[in-house]
This record gives structure tokens, C-alpha cells and sequence, in this order.
């Protein structure tokens, strides 16, 4: 009788958790409803719904939002401070020409995405795509190729980093949500993620760009055109500063697989510089001085570049925040414990259904971000009641699914076709069928990685 009791009221709350996630996806999507607005209003709704007190909803959600920012939103500006140290000083610039001249006219699709790969570790994909189309435009002007085939290459490093490498903060919302481990998860991001890029950046922009054909915006080509004849920064400080953080983390992270107890001071200080707050902190100040003062930029002007940047990363933190608090309703309602029940007595494959949730969820919003914080509420509690599952794949599953079938519901489509000048119709068959290649051949090596 409990049995039954039980049952039915798991599919009472999943009912109600399906109703909240449609009207989430129609005020977003339809009605074009703020998001951090909508989660906050659907968390709220949930709760009520599922039978929680008011106010127990309304701690649900401070809570929730609390906790998701503690770390979230540090990690997040301090990453937008690196990467605008790294566009004013003319650091992503110095990177492409590099890998251009080393790598030759022939192969440079490759190299574009390896600086896609690179410049999109410290940044948010909309600021490497602003801080790299410059790049795309002048290569191709240079080497009279097809701008999606150097484009395309780019779009997959940027996209993949964003939606699988730490620091990132979808990843990170997952790495937290699943308890995850920072150094592992970089590990195999780096390896699955960059496998990926190849196949959806040069290798598909190669076949794209014979069969899409596209001249660039007028007014942008000449904007970028008539850039000054400013003195770069060095490659290697370049490189290495971008680095910094993830080098930081790797150390913390061997550290503690090497002396997992923390005997030694030694073990301690490298966990303390590998925690992805204090490895961002050391690399935006570094960047102060190796992107900054050393090419002649005054204190005023670094103050004026880190305040200027925070102003547009508002939003994202706040939708974060609200994703957060969403997340929190679903587990204190008791949701995230029936959908567990119900998808461990499936015995469903945890990484299929950590992708799919997340697939599910970035097709109706358009949001990686939305998509990410959203499945890790649904996903967490089914990972908890899966012994033996690789909780670091399963982070990358809920990466990749993240990422998939962007179009028109996606700010990312928009800014892709505005950039590149093209059609819808274009923007599907290139940038679209690009972000869905990245998401399923994802799966598929996490599904392998998975077996060994």
C-alpha cells in the first residue's frame, strides 16, 4: 500500500514539476519573459505546487541563490576581468598571428581552432566571439579563404570550453550540484573536449565552407581593417597568463591524488593556490602586470577596463543565481528524490539522462546556462542514488547536452548570423548542425570513456 502511495505521489510531483518547466519555457521562449524573473516565479510556483509552506519556498530559494553564487559569481568575474586584460592588450591578436604564422596558410583552420580552444578558457563565449571576429575577418581576407572555414573552427573551440572545461560556469554548476572532481573533470574535459572541436571545427568547417559562401558585413570589415598598428604583447607571457588558472588548479588537484590526506604544508598550499577562486585571483592580478602595466597601461586605465567589464556579466549572474534557487525548490520539494526513484527503478543510464535532461531544456530556453543549472537539480539526486557512477563524465554528459541544437531561441544564433552575414536558413545549416555535432559526438566519447 505504501508502495502504491508512494508511487503515485512521486507522479503527482513530476506532474507538476513538468507543468512548472512548460511554463517556465513558454514565458521564456513565447512571451520573451526575463529569465532570472521566470526561475524565480517557476520556483515559487513549484513549491506551492508540490505542497511546500510559503515561506519554506521563499528559504528555498534565498538559499539556493545563495549558495549557487558563493562561488559561481567570483569565478565569473574574475574570468570576464582576465579576458578583457587579455582584448585591450591585444593578447588574443598576438595568439592568432602566431598560430597562423607557425601553422602556415594551408592548415590555418586548425589553428583557429586551437585559438578558439585557448582564448575561450578565461572567457564567456559572447566575449570570445566579439574578441576573436576581428581575427576570423582579417585571416581570411589574408589567406582568401571561405569565412566559415575559419570561422566555423573558432565558433567549436569557444563553444566546447564553454560548455565543458572548468573554470566555465555551466561545468562548475555541475561540479558543485554533483560533487565532482575539479581536477579529474579538467582532465577529461581537455581530452573529450578537444576530440570534439576537431571533428566540429576544422573538419566540418572545411566541408561548410565550399557550400556556404559568404562575404563579411562591410562596415565591420572595415572597422576591423583600420585597426591601429598597436605593439603586441609577447606569445608566451600571452599564453601563459591565459593558462594560469588552469595550470593552478591542475597542481591542486595532483596534489591531492598524490597526498589525498593533506600531510604535508606543501599539499595544503598547492590545494589552497588550485581552488578555482584563488587560481582566478592570482591570474587577474598576474594580468594586471603582464597584460597591463608592462605595455604601458596606467592604474587608471586597469581600473577603468576591470569596472567596465563587470557591468555586462549582471544578467548572466543573476539567471545563475535564479537557476540556483530553482534547483533548491526542486530537492527541498522532494521532486529531485521522486524523479530519482523513478529513473534509478527505470534503471536508466545516468550520462544518457544527465544529456538528454539538459538537451531537453537548452532546446526549449535557447540557455546553455539555463540548461546546465536546471538538469543539475534534476540530475543530482538520481546520481546520488546511483553507486558507482563517474560523477566527472557525468558532468560533461550535462555539458554537452547543454550545447546542443542552438536556433533561433538563442542569443548565441543571432550574434553568429549578424557577425558572419548570413541568412537563417545558413545560420541552421552551419552554426547549428556545428553545436549539435559537438553535443553528439560528445556523448558518444563520454558513453566510451564511460566503459573504461
Amino acid at each position: 500500500m505504501s508502495t502504491l502511495f508512494n508511487m503515485s505521489h512521486n507522479a503527482t510531483l513530476l506532474l507538476w514539476t513538468l507543468v512548472t518547466i512548460v511554463f517556465l519555457i513558454v514565458l521564456i521562449s513565447k512571451y520573451k519573459w526575463n529569465p532570472f524573473v521566470t526561475l524565480l516565479i517557476s520556483a515559487l510556483l513549484l513549491g506551492l505546487l508540490a505542497g511546500m509552506k510559503p515561506l519554506d519556498v521563499v528559504n528555498s530559494i534565498t538559499s539556493g541563490l545563495g549558495g549557487t553564487l558563493g562561488t559561481i559569481a567570483i569565478v565569473i568575474g574574475l574570468g570576464t576581468m582576465l579576458g578583457k586584460m587579455m582584448a585591450e592588450s591585444g593578447g588574443a591578436e598576438q595568439i592568432a598571428t602566431t598560430l597562423v604564422d607557425r601553422f602556415g596558410e594551408k592548415r590555418v583552420h586548425w589553428a583557429m581552432m586551437i585559438v578558439g580552444f585557448i582564448v575561450g578558457i578565461p572567457v564567456f563565449f559572447e566575449v570570445g566571439v566579439i574578441l576573436l571576429i576581428p581575427i576570423v575577418f582579417t585571416v581570411a581576407r589574408k589567406t582568401k579563404m571561405s569565412l566559415l572555414q575559419i570561422g566555423i573552427p573558432i565558433l567549436a573551440g569557444l563553444s566546447t570550453v564553454h560548455g565543458l572545461v572548468p573554470p566555465h560556469p555551466a561545468p562548475m554548476i555541475a561540479i558543485d550540484a554533483y560533487g565532482a572532481n575539479l581536477g579529474r573533470t579538467i582532465l577529461y574535459s581537455l581530452v573529450i573536449g578537444i576530440i570534439v572541436a576537431i571533428i566540429a571545427g576544422p573538419l566540418f568547417g572545411k566541408f561548410i565552407g565550399k557550400h556556404i559562401v559568404l562575404e563579411p558585413p562591410a562596415e565591420l570589415a572595415e572597422q576591423f581593417a583600420v585597426k591601429g598598428n598597436r605593439r603586441l604583447p609577447g606569445f608566451g607571457i600571452t599564453l601563459f597568463t591565459i593558462l594560469l588558472p588552469v595550470i593552478l588548479m591542475l597542481i591542486g588537484s595532483i596534489a591531492d591524488i598524490i597526498d589525498p590526506q593533506a600531510t604535508s604544508g606543501f599539499t595544503l598550499f598547492c590545494e589552497f593556490i588550485g581552488h578555482e577562486i584563488m587560481a582566478l585571483l592570482i591570474a587577474v592580478v598576474f594580468s594586471f602586470f603582464s597584460l597591463g602595466f608592462s605595455r604601458g597601461f596606467t592604474k587608471h586605465d586597469i581600473s577603468k577596463f576591470t569596472s567596465e567589464c563587470l557591468a555586462p556579466i549582471a544578467t548572466i549572474v543573476l539567471i545563475i543565481g535564479a537557476g540556483g534557487a530553482f534547483k533548491q525548490v526542486l530537492i527541498n520539494s522532494g521532486v529531485g528524490t521522486a524523479i530519482a526513484e523513478i529513473a534509478t527503478g527505470a534503471h536508466v543510464n545516468v550520462i544518457l539522462f544527465a544529456w538528454f535532461v539538459a538537451a531537453l531544456i537548452r532546446v526549449a530556453t535557447g540557455s546553455a546556462t539555463v540548461a546546465m543549472t536546471t538538469a543539475a537539480g534534476i540530475v543530482a539526486p538520481v546520481l546520488a542514488l546511483t553507486p558507482g557512477a563517474n560523477v566527472e563524465l557525468v558532468v560533461l554528459a550535462t555539458g554537452a547536452g547543454s550545447i546542443v541544437l542552438s536556433h533561433v531561441n538563442d542569443a548565441g544564433f543571432w550574434m553568429v548570423k549578424e557577425f558572419f552575414n548570413m541568412t537563417v536558413p545558413q545560420t541552421l545549416k552551419s552554426w547549428t548542425v556545428m553545436e549539435t555535432i559537438l553535443s553528439v559526438v560528445g556523448l558518444a566519447l563520454i558513453l566510451l570513456a564511460s566503459v573504461f
